[in-house]
């Protein structure tokens, strides 16, 4: 039957894109008017030129039009006004009474995992953006903050491309499906421009990726760091002093040894580690295993960090593959290496960090 109790109920079931809650719930919904069997429903837009603008028309039209009784549904917007945006973000918890930012960081993550590496070239950015998107694929709540400033890679492994939407201050992270939100420099920048800062520069930007974007409650907040034991990697420690240092290498002896100063680093900087990956470990064709890097290095560095081993991920050319095309074989790889990925986060899920 056509009532207002109708069409309300259907927009409770209707979420804002970005935001993932019901617009019923965010204060969205601004009138519904029903005259006959048409239906026109108010809906108050967090920003201008919201850019999910249409996303949210064609659901409401979709949605109410299956009301008994319905021939058809229009959609009128306005945008919320400043005292509108500031109640959002108290509901949202991202300000209190007063409209300050909470000082405490550690709130929106049960748990912090920053993914570092002793040198580049050893796949860090592709296992992070893999090892995310399989959490995520387990149903977890995920957030990946590209820490890697200078070096920023994760928006084309994972496909995300846009530029957050902001209200007021906040800035509302993009998304690759419902449970991974995505913030890195590579939304604000060209992917070929070149990001010139000094260390200063570099500790604001992670601070404000950090308290002031909208992230969700979320199980894991990942962090790809840069290579090595520069700036970020300090600012971390500092900012997020719970945070857990899970390591990435190849088992070439070099990278090995050179991972191990960044483990080395944690533990000055009370940085636990949570455990080892090794990357590119082998390559395999008709059965037989190759290991061009060496054997075992991401073994014996977790037995020398008295740290977990949580997994070897072999050289695949449909690794690389899907890194550049923005389809992690975490997602739509094959058979074996969805499981290869989903049993790494599995070991990182169950384990806790020395």
């Amino acid at each position: 039957m056509l009532t207002k109790e109708a069409v309300m109920h259907v927009l409770g079931g209707i979420e804002d894109p970005e935001l993932k809650k019901p617009l019923t719930e965010l204060d969205m919904v601004k009138f519904v008017d029903i005259s006959g069997s048409n239906v026109t429903v108010g809906i108050t837009l967090t920003v201008p030129g919201c850019p999910l603008k249409e996303k949210i028309s064609s659901d409401v039209v979709e949605g109410v039009k299956f009301i008994e009784g319905v021939e058809t549904v229009k959609v009128e917007f306005d945008v919320m006004t400043n005292e509108q945006r500031e109640k959002l973000k108290q509901k949202l918890g991202m300000a209190s009474a007063g409209g300050q930012v909470p000082a405490s960081i550690n709130k929106f993550a049960k748990r912090y995992i920053a993914v570092s590496s002793g040198k580049g070239g050893v796949g860090k950015s592709t296992v992070t953006s893999n090892l995310a998107a399989a959490m995520a694929k387990k149903g977890y709540k995920v957030g990946l903050l590209d820490a890697d400033v200078y070096g920023f890679s994760i928006p084309r492994m994972l496909g995300v491309t846009g530029q957050p939407t902001a209200i007021d201050d906040k800035l509302i992270p993009l998304r690759k499906g419902d449970n991974l939100q995505v913030m890195s420099m590579g939304f604000f920048v060209g992917e070929d421009d070149p990001v010139i800062w000094r260390g200063p520069m570099l500790h604001k930007a992670i601070n404000q990726f950090l308290t002031d974007v909208m992230w969700d409650d979320l199980d894991f907040l990942f962090l790809d760091l840069p290579p090595g034991t520069g700036d970020v990697t300090l600012t971390i420690a500092q900012q997020i002093p719970s945070a857990e240092l899970l390591v990435v290498t190849t088992p070439q002896q070099t990278a090995v040894h050179v991972a191990g100063r960044v483990a080395r680093l944690a533990e000055k900087t009370d940085l636990s580690v949570l455990g080892v990956i090794e990357n590119m470990a082998y390559y395999e064709t008709n059965g037989e295993r190759d290991y061009i890097f060496g054997q075992d290095g991401g073994k014996q560095l977790a037995q020398e960090l008295k740290a977990k081993f949580l997994g070897e991920i072999p050289l695949m050319k449909s690794l690389r593959e899907g890194a550049d095309s923005g389809n992690p074989v975490a997602l739509e790889g094959s058979e074996d290496q969805i499981a290869l990925f989903a049993a790494i986060a599995e070991a990182v899920v169950t384990s806790a960090p020395r």
